[in-house]
């Protein structure tokens, strides 16, 4: 059966593959914080329906407890090394399996193998903080080996650390006017795209969420990093089949090479 990816918004996908289904940094509200959500309906019930759920770092957008706490009963649930500690919430999932990852772990998951591989992001759930776990990506390994890359900026070593894969889940984008340290935006992301070299790609992480009360600020940084992405990656990355997904629409990526 064909890999199938759907993009929910932001950095939350669905990857069906060898019968398993994986949910990446789930995150259903309509409101965040300061975010609101600005383009897409939050993902349907369905979504919250996995095997596994693999989360890549602290921050809120990508570790959100009230959408964690929809999965079903049994969920296995994928976290950076030490997040307990840093978000006690997480105990309270007492429904969901647990277990706490780090780079070079490789975790059985029906008939798939998921490997935790390195991010270069910022690892603390709040912006001060003792408390930090490493932000990390992960790759997918079954029909196809599918990397999802979480939050992370550009590294020298990405392609030697991350390996050979057939489809790259690489963040375009951000929630925000600006992009700080650790983060890939379309130009880096396509740079990122010509070193691992996948046979397809579909950017997230953009156009999702935005501050409320700044729709005018920089409003090309909501509606262009999809586009531009496309765009550059055709310039730097041309035998890679960019997929540009709209919230809720699914791919069949060709995996095999």
């Amino acid at each position: 059966m064909p890999v199938e990816i759907t993009w929910w918004g932001h950095a939350t996908c669905t990857l069906e593959d060898s019968g398993t289904r994986v949910l990446t940094d789930p995150l259903f509200a309509r409101r965040l914080a300061h975010l609101r959500r600005r383009r897409g309906a939050p993902p349907p019930p369905p979504a919250a329906v996995a095997d596994v759920a693999l989360v890549s770092h602290l921050h809120a957008d990508h570790l959100h407890l009230p959408s964690l706490a929809r999965l079903a009963p049994g969920t296995r649930l994928l976290v950076p090394r030490g997040a307990p500690r840093s978000v006690p919430g997480l105990r309270r999932l007492d429904h969901l399996r647990l277990t706490e990852v780090a780079p070079g772990d490789r975790i059985r998951v029906g008939d798939l193998a998921v490997r935790t591989v390195p991010a270069r992001h910022d690892g603390r759930r709040l912006p001060i903080g003792p408390h930090r776990s490493p932000a990390v990506g992960y790759v997918i390994e079954g029909e196809a080996r599918t990397y999802f890359a979480g939050d992370t900026g550009l590294f020298a070593s990405m392609a030697e650390e991350v390996g050979p894969v057939d489809v790259a889940l690489l963040p375009v984008g951000g929630w925000g006017p600006y992009l700080g340290e650790g983060h890939l935006d379309a130009g880096r992301a396509a740079e990122a795209l010509a070193a691992l070299r996948p046979r397809s790609a579909v950017p997230v992480h953009y156009g999702t969420f935005w501050p409320i009360g700044m729709d005018a600020v920089r409003p090309h940084e909501f509606h262009a990093p999809g586009e531009e992405f496309v765009r550059l990656a055709a310039e730097r990355a041309p035998q890679v089949a960019v997929h540009l997904l709209r919230q809720g629409e699914s791919v069949r990526p060709k995996a095999s090479r």
